[in-house]
């Protein structure tokens, strides 16, 4: 079963982030002011971007990573920045141990390049 991540556009020019399994019904739902606290002060207006997803944890992690975003990363986003996508799909998928063994060896990568790049000066 398809998990999904969307963003809605809501009064006041606001953008909502959410998990859901259906993005449609959810919307109706948001729609009615049932869906939560926010939407019901600041009711949607459309639907700006949904992401399908392979799995619950996935989608609840990339959820929470877009709500970290600064709102102009929020607009590049919904508009389709496809170097912000990639970045913020990267590593989904990964165990938190993983995630941590892959950013040490990006670290110690990061290292030998600039040692390299001083002994080539």
């Amino acid at each position: 079963m398809p998990h999904f991540v969307y963003m809605l556009r809501c009064a006041g020019d606001r953008i909502y982030t959410g998990y859901a399994v259906d993005v449609e019904a959810r919307f109706e739902q948001h729609k009615t002011g049932k869906g939560a606290k926010f939407t019901k002060a600041f009711p949607p207006q459309c639907i700006l971007r949904k992401f399908e997803l392979n799995s619950h944890e996935e989608a609840l992690r990339l959820e929470a990573r877009i709500k970290k975003l600064s709102r102009t990363q929020k607009e590049l986003l919904a508009s389709g920045d496809e170097t912000l996508i990639a970045g913020l799909l990267e590593g989904l998928g990964e165990t938190l141990e993983e995630c941590k063994a892959r950013v040490r060896k990006e670290k110690r990568l990061e290292r030998l390049e600039k040692k390299k790049s001083q002994v080539d000066v």
